[in-house]
């Protein structure tokens, strides 16, 4: 049995925090009680900052943890995919797992209960059945060419096969747009409706919306010189395109449980189509590696008016200096002032545990759960988080 008490309780039932409470939990991790401190009958452990739920990293790709720090920031998407083909196989196989190893590590005693994380291949598969953080793995496809569609879709279900006999949860899922031909774009779906969760880059740089609007830019003229195949130009953003390849799958509408990951150029008008036809919509942002790949932020005022899903993710250490949940809420926080706390942490815990369906577990503190008890110090008076802010796991 454990008892906690903070000046800060965020249960997350909703935004507002219970105020000197307490959380108390058995000795598996269950809730067992919450409340105010003064219906408390036993002495607590006092946590000095706010006490929330275990964190969902809605999209990460921690396979790619051996690439830290060898980076240059600011390339833009073009760029940046550029040194991705130049050093994704840099390191060994032995050297690749024990980055990722570390980072998980890391990630579940700073607080993350759960995670969506991208796989191009096997490296992190047994480090994550090992961890005590829950993981659905999606198995990501890449493909310009037509031709090459029912290989890489046959490559991709051996993957998920390896990944599945290690007893993780795992789907099949395209990557974006401007790396996949249309016929894969559908493919891909169909594999990763059919599990019933899906996750796509959608919209994460000028430079694809510019691709498929018109077939110019920096970004196609990087494919064209690769000798790629280029999508169809269609005059709409791209989000529009991805949905009219899903409805290729299966009409609308759309049930399964969708990601849609970095939503940097997201406008009202595709937001609008992608609810119009999708029931189970997720929208996930990654700040600190839209900063550091574009110096861009998605438009958070805009997703919170039409009253989207918002979900928190840290992306990879190709693009970010850490996986950190708090530095990713900071981050939100500071730029967008009108947010409060409660609001952010249901980003970062309630909706992640939803899009993963792992909401009767995971993302609230509420009796018979069992979602992990993070501390979060430095919070500041009013509540909101600061630059020193860090957090812990309690249970």
């Amino acid at each position: 049995m454990k008892r906690i008490a903070a000046k800060y309780i965020y249960t997350l039932d909703g935004f507002a925090p219970i105020v000197n409470g307490f959380v108390e939990t058995d000795d598996e991790g269950t809730v067992v009680g919450v409340g105010e401190c003064e219906d408390f009958g036993s002495e607590p452990v006092v946590w000095h900052g706010a006490v929330v739920p275990g964190f969902v990293n809605a999209h990460c790709h921690v396979e790619l943890s051996h690439l830290k720090g060898k980076f240059r920031k600011g390339s833009g998407m073009a760029g940046f995919i550029d040194q991705i083909n130049a050093m994704r196989d840099s390191s060994s196989r032995e050297e690749k797992i024990m980055a990722l190893s570390r980072e998980m590590d890391r990630m579940w005693r700073a607080g993350v209960s759960a995670m969506a994380d991208i796989s191009n291949c096997d490296d992190s598969f047994e480090v994550k059945s090992s961890s005590p953080m829950y993981t659905r793995t999606f198995i990501e496809v890449f493909g310009t060419e037509p031709e090459d569609c029912a290989a890489v879709i046959e490559g991709a279900r051996t993957l998920r096969e390896e990944a599945v006999s290690c007893g993780l949860d795992a789907s099949i899922t395209p990557h974006a747009c401007y790396t996949m031909s249309p016929e894969l774009v559908t493919a891909a779906s169909a594999e990763g409706l059919a599990s019933g969760y899906l996750s796509y880059h959608s919209q994460e740089s000028a430079q694809e919306e510019e691709m498929i609007a018109s077939g110019t830019g920096e970004m196609a003229e990087n494919r064209r010189r690769a000798g790629m195949s280029l999508p169809p130009v269609t005059g709409k953003p791209s989000l529009m395109y991805f949905i009219d390849r899903l409805v290729e799958v299966h009409p609308a509408p759309f049930g399964e449980h969708v990601l849609l990951v970095h939503n940097v150029c997201l406008t009202e008008e595709a937001a609008r189509a992608a609810l119009g036809v999708m029931e189970n919509v997720f929208w996930a942002v990654c700040p600190l590696s839209n900063l550091f790949i574009h110096d861009t932020l998605p438009p958070v005022p805009l997703m919170r008016r039409l009253g989207l899903d918002i979900c928190v993710g840290t992306d990879s250490l190709s693009s970010n200096d850490g996986l950190d949940m708090v530095r990713e809420m900071f981050c939100l926080q500071e730029n967008f002032p009108e947010v409060e706390t409660g609001e952010i942490l249901t980003w970062a815990c309630l909706n992640g545990a939803r899009f993963l369906g792992k909401e009767d577990t995971l993302g609230r503190i509420a009796v018979g759960m069992r979602p992990g008890i993070v501390g979060i110090s430095d919070i500041a008076a009013d509540g909101r988080l600061t630059s020193g802010s860090r957090s812990v796991r309690l249970v």
